[in-house]
């Protein structure tokens, strides 16, 4: 009997991915692990049963995006496996691969949450899409020639109108994305948080804004637009918005767990990817 089954999820049209997957298969299998392995494909269903113990991402952080929209509604923890350099989701070196791998097996990586954004679209009062994300919701013009007007709510009380290139609905994992090049803050992964991100507002007092994920978020043009308006989730899957649409945003009832060793640092990752410069103190204080 196989001592239980992965998924192996490797970057698509990508010879070294693909490479690397079939020698993780192999040792797999040497294992007795059932392996379930493809390409990731955007806007294809995943060959991966709902049963597999793990899912192993071999990519970037894009390839494990679009992954987490894939799989992690199985509930399977996902190891992320950069096959370039370090990633904020995918923190695994290839050089760390099997010794990792090794630990996942024997349950000695440590499993983060990370909560998903779920975004439903109303037309005419039909739902007319529903889509979950890790990382962020952003609407903007296909051309930023002009600014659009969004008028914003939260638990049906409404905020503010937003007259900006656009907006970023993030969620913490997705703060370092689009929401960190627009100024937004940076949130450490885990908490239980969204962050609103205006682009380029017009008006210089609207501000980001931080509020709790149990929050409702409702989304309306308002102003009727020519051009077109687009929706896009994790900067990978675009649908397109008309006038009256509504755009409801709120904490997915689905989760992601992401592996990581125990010694992992997610500061460790931000001075790294930021370069961040830094000064070591002795355990006294002194420089």
């Amino acid at each position: 009997m196989p001592h239980g089954s992965v998924g192996i999820i490797y970057k698509r049209q990508h010879e070294p991915a693909r490479l690397e997957a079939e020698k993780l298969e192999t040792w797999f299998r040497k294992k007795n692990i059932e392996v379930f392995s493809e390409e990731m494909e955007a806007g294809k269903a995943s060959l991966i049963p709902d049963s597999v113990n793990w899912v192993v991402v071999l990519g970037g952080d894009g390839t494990l995006l679009g992954a987490s929209r894939k799989v992690g509604r199985y509930g399977a923890p996902i190891l992320g496996v950069n096959l370039g350099s370090l990633g904020f989701l995918t923190g695994i070196p290839l050089d760390d691969l099997y010794p990792v791998i090794e630990m996942m097996i024997n349950d000695r990586l440590e499993v983060e949450t990370r909560v998903m954004l779920e975004t439903r679209v109303i037309r005419e009062e039909e739902e007319v899409l529903r889509f979950q994300v890790l990382n962020d919701v952003v609407i903007n013009k296909r051309t930023l020639a002009r600014i659009i007007d969004l008028d914003v709510t939260i638990n049906d009380e409404f905020l503010t109108t937003f007259r900006a290139d656009g907006l970023i609905i993030s969620t913490p994992t997705g703060s370092t994305a689009y929401n960190l090049a627009a100024g937004g803050p940076i949130l450490y992964p885990t908490m239980e948080t969204f962050v609103l991100t205006p682009i380029c507002p017009f008006t210089l007092t609207n501000r980001p804004i931080i509020i709790p994920n149990t929050a409702a978020i409702e989304v309306r043009m308002g102003n009727e637009s020519e051009e077109t308006v687009i929706l896009t989730f994790d900067g990978q899957v675009g649908f397109d918005l008309f006038f009256g649409d509504r755009v409801i945003i709120s904490k997915s009832k689905e989760k992601i767990k992401l592996l990581r060793p125990l010694d992992h640092s997610y500061f460790k990752i931000l001075r790294t990817k930021l370069m961040w410069g830094g000064v070591t103190y002795n355990k006294d204080g002194d420089h």
